[in-house]
């Protein structure tokens, strides 16, 4: 069976839910975006919204994508660095839960977290506490945490590092697996976009993007876009919100719609859709069936609060994945 390793920003969720956009602008954060701050910022985050509803998950964005694939039973293990404080041991707990190997180091610093942001309309804007998670290093990253594995998974949010992300790519690429990015956030993207052309072109096999993270990607429409994008690379997806996906490799080209939901909350659509298309590659699925895999998850996370999704609903998915 096709194995998976992830590698990504081990981080606690803290999902707050608002009901005024106005507090995005007073924290100066913008709407939809996602936000590195420090210990003092996040704390002022937590201090503006301290009335509104709020619940502690385990997540990080490569970490919640690999929990989707461990829920559909491919073996699966994450790279990442937490501490050994409270949210560390959630974090780790979790990953143990669903099955997935922890390769994690541990540091003096705590543990991450991400402060989400969820607006009546379902955006959501993070102010993300890397703490701990920064502090995964180049030199951590020996060969033996990739053998065994078939493919990597790896998030955009860690590609400010460019030491790490090129040291990753490049180890998993000499030991076989077929590497995947998701290109996480238009301002990471902005931020990094000379960076993320020289490692798509040279070490990237499968590359996921929304509307936004393409075009700050190209400067081109979604269409567009994803032609481009695949000319780099063996996979392209490009994420059309309400229109489904677009997929290209070599000359074809596949559309994939969406399932029927009400969306509650936005948050982990992407990673779940990453998810769901990254099973059907290690089922040998074609690629409609992996954009229609990725839909399906995209589509019941986002009727949930939280980028993880509910343990009860997985009998179902798992039915309509066949």
């Amino acid at each position: 069976m096709k194995k998976v390793l992830g590698m990504g920003n081990a981080l606690v969720d803290i999902l707050i839910q608002i009901d005024n956009d106005k507090i995005l602008e007073n924290l100066e954060l913008p709407r939809g975006s996602m936000q590195l701050v420090d210990v003092e910022r996040a704390r002022r985050v937590q201090e503006a919204t301290k009335e509104y509803k709020r619940e502690l998950l385990s997540g990080g964005s490569a970490a919640n994508t690999i929990a989707g694939i461990a829920k559909m039973d491919i073996p699966t293990a994450f790279i990442g660095t937490i501490s050994k404080d409270e949210m560390g041991d959630v974090f780790e707990n979790e990953l143990k839960a669903i099955g997935t190997k922890p390769l994690l180091a541990y540091s003096d610093t705590q543990t991450g977290t991400a402060t989400t942001l969820i607006s009546a309309d379902s955006e959501r804007t993070f102010a993300t506490h890397l703490g701990a998670a920064i502090e995964l290093s180049p030199e951590q990253l020996k060969k033996e945490l990739f053998q065994g594995y078939d493919f990597f998974y790896i998030e955009g949010y860690l590609v400010q590092n460019h030491d790490l992300i090129r040291t990753a790519v490049k180890v998993a690429k000499e030991e076989g697996l077929k590497v995947c990015l998701d290109l996480a956030s238009y301002n990471v993207v902005d931020e990094n976009v000379d960076f993320l052309h020289q490692i798509i072109e040279d070490y990237v096999d499968v590359v996921f993007a929304n509307e936004e993270e393409a075009k700050s990607f190209t400067g081109l429409e979604p269409e567009e876009a994803l032609h481009y994008i695949a000319d780099m690379c063996e996979i392209a997806v490009v994420k059309v919100g309400k229109k489904g996906s677009l997929i290209k490799k070599g000359d074809e080209v596949f559309e994939a719609g969406i399932i029927k939901a009400e969306s509650i909350d936005t948050t982990g659509a992407g990673d779940q859709y990453a998810a769901g298309f990254i099973y059907g590659m290690a089922m040998e699925k074609d690629l409609a069936e992996c954009g229609r895999l990725g839909s399906i998850l995209a589509g019941y996370v986002i009727q949930q609060y939280g980028a993880r999704i509910l343990e009860e609903k997985w009998s179902e998915i798992n039915a309509m994945i066949g």
